[in-house]
């Protein structure tokens, strides 16, 4: 068996990876830029391991140049037996190291595709890309489904345009979801999966969509953008990381922002994309959406406040809610392990249900899991 162990964030970060950002080299001091656009990829992402693994699996790759005029990449799996194994590592996530996801591959060789029982769009966070999705693609492609990764604009190898939280992203989803389906790569019924910053792009994609999306996987979204930054920011400027090289970036970016007015930073970074981030409003999509929705949030979230989750929850009665005890945005996008068997199982669900949104089997059993593993996990 081939043991490949790959250090990577399966998308966790709506901006946790800003931390990062937040203490970049750039010449800036306006908070406000790091808000508008990427300032690099995550340190949390070993981008070398994760594209030595993305290698080691049959995929097709390519773009789509949409409405906007961005190139968006995409990358397709198709479902068959990966001979994948997943191992949850708890570790601490906050000194900017990267995080340790242990996934076992078995890949039978030949490979033999099945025939899809239909297509998972998955999107990934804030300075993330979609190759850092690849446990929950293998996941889903095992259950049977031909998965689709979408590097949003700014992020990975598509195109640059103006961050839209969302709204901009979406469209580019749209048109991308189009083509393959001209092409032949989008099958069956149709799923969107989104983690933070591509949750809110999923829903935002969804309700432009309307009937063609069966389903929704929404993980950690921010029910309003601008309230998401209101929290988020001042999250990171307290963090106390533990390692030398943390402490100094985290003391530098409190020197460097700790200053600024976050209700101006917001109103300029606004100004700048043309676009009022008071205004991206996810819980409006999320109402207008006809597509169930399964929303998942951690119950410990610092950085999009658990209180956005049951904003979003309370749109829609086509919303089912689950509130992960233990986990926070950095962990609960990595519990393939808890989280793999219950989107599964809503997802074949939503396929038999039609018109009624069904309710996951089996999220208590997850639940207890979850606050199992935080009962044996050491403290201090």
């Amino acid at each position: 068996m081939k043991r490949l162990l790959l250090l990577l964030l399966a998308g966790a970060g709506l901006w946790l990876a800003a931390c990062s950002s937040l203490t970049s080299t750039a010449a800036s001091t306006s908070l406000s830029d790091r808000l508008i656009a990427p300032g690099g990829v995550s340190t949390l992402l070993d981008m070398p391991r994760i594209a030595e693994a993305v290698d080691s699996v049959p995929n097709r790759h390519g773009r789509v140049t949409g409405r906007a005029g961005v190139p968006i990449f995409w990358r397709a799996f198709d479902p068959g037996q990966y001979g994948v194994r997943y191992e949850y590592l708890p570790q601490q996530h906050d000194n900017g190291e990267p995080l340790r996801t242990g996934m076992a591959l078995d890949l039978p060789h030949p490979f033999r595709p099945q025939a899809p029982r239909g297509t998972v769009v998955l999107l990934h966070g804030w300075m993330m890309n979609g190759d850092a999705m690849l446990p929950w693609s293998l996941q889903l492609a095992q259950s049977g489904y031909r998965v689709v990764t979408i590097d949003l604009r700014n992020h990975g190898h598509s195109g640059a345009g103006p961050s839209g939280y969302g709204t901009f992203e979406s469209d580019d989803v749209v048109d991308v979801i189009a083509a393959l389906k001209a092409r032949g790569e989008v099958v069956g019924p149709l799923y969107l999966f989104g983690v933070s910053y591509g949750a809110a792009t999923a829903l935002f994609t969804a309700d432009k969509l309307g009937d063609q999306v069966a389903g929704v996987v929404a993980m950690e979204s921010f029910a309003n953008a601008g309230d998401a930054i209101r929290s988020m920011i001042p999250h990171l400027m307290s963090l106390q990381p533990t390692a030398w090289k943390a402490q100094a970036m985290a003391a530098y970016g409190r020197w460097r922002y700790g200053g600024q007015d976050i209700n101006q930073v917001i109103v300029a970074a606004s100004q700048r994309l043309d676009l009022d981030l008071d205004r991206v409003d996810v819980t409006r999509a999320l109402a207008d959406t006809r597509a169930c929705v399964l929303l998942l949030h951690g119950q410990d979230d610092q950085h999009v406040q658990v209180s956005q989750g049951r904003r979003l929850a309370a749109a829609s009665p086509r919303v089912h809610y689950i509130e992960m005890r233990g986990e926070d945005h950095i962990t609960l996008p990595l519990r393939v392990d808890l989280l793999g068997g219950v989107v599964d199982d809503w997802l074949a669900q939503e396929t038999r249900a039609g018109a009624h949104c069904a309710a996951p089997e089996i999220p208590e059993e997850a639940d207890r899991m979850a606050m199992a593993q935080v009962a044996a996990t050491p403290r201090g």
